[in-house]
């Protein structure tokens, strides 16, 4: 009987450890708006990977869920498209990063504004929308701070017929 108790302890004790490290490591997320669209849609439901920026930071192209900043509340979902360091600039419908033409087969239509030349200060990072002409994001005049964003998203899991990993895409 003791050695019952014993190892019910040890197996209860594992799988709240495991269960930990789950919670520590993803989390789901439901997209509300339609800025991501066509790539992801209102109501479609994501893992989020929060593990992956504990050991390196958000790369160009990577889809990222971060904590609103400013005066915005929730949770935002947006394309990590210039890094600390980075020039970016809109112009004629065409995002350029550090003075190349990014090539982004994943939007819905060009943008139909421009943003002047500016300089991602350090541990800032530019995001935009998919739907580059009804989104809020760095557009706007806005950053995200490193510390705001909360992981990468990995895998759509609802509806079913979205499921599968999220695409990647490398920026210039």
């Amino acid at each position: 009987m003791k050695t019952f108790f014993r190892e019910f302890l040890i197996t209860t004790i594992l799988a709240v450890v495991i269960f930990l490290l789950l919670q520590a490591s993803f989390q789901t997320f439901v997209i509300y708006m339609s800025s991501m669209e066509p790539n992801f849609q209102e109501g479609q439901r994501l893992v989020v990977n929060k593990a992956v920026y504990i050991l390196g930071d958000p790369q160009r192209g990577d889809v990222v869920i971060f904590d609103a900043p400013g005066n915005r509340t929730g949770d935002y979902i947006k394309r990590a498209i210039a890094l600390p360091g980075d020039t970016v600039e809109v112009k004629e419908g065409t995002v350029y990063i550090n003075g190349s033409k990014a090539d982004e087969p994943y939007i819905k239509d060009s943008p139909s504004y421009t943003l002047e030349s500016q300089k991602i200060p350090a541990n800032m990072y530019f995001v935009l929308g998919d739907n580059r002409n009804n989104s809020d994001d760095s557009h706007n005049g806005w950053l995200v701070p490193r510390q705001n964003i909360i992981g990468k998203a990995w895998l759509s899991i609802w509806p079913v017929d979205e499921w599968g990993v999220v695409s990647a895409y490398s920026l210039p």
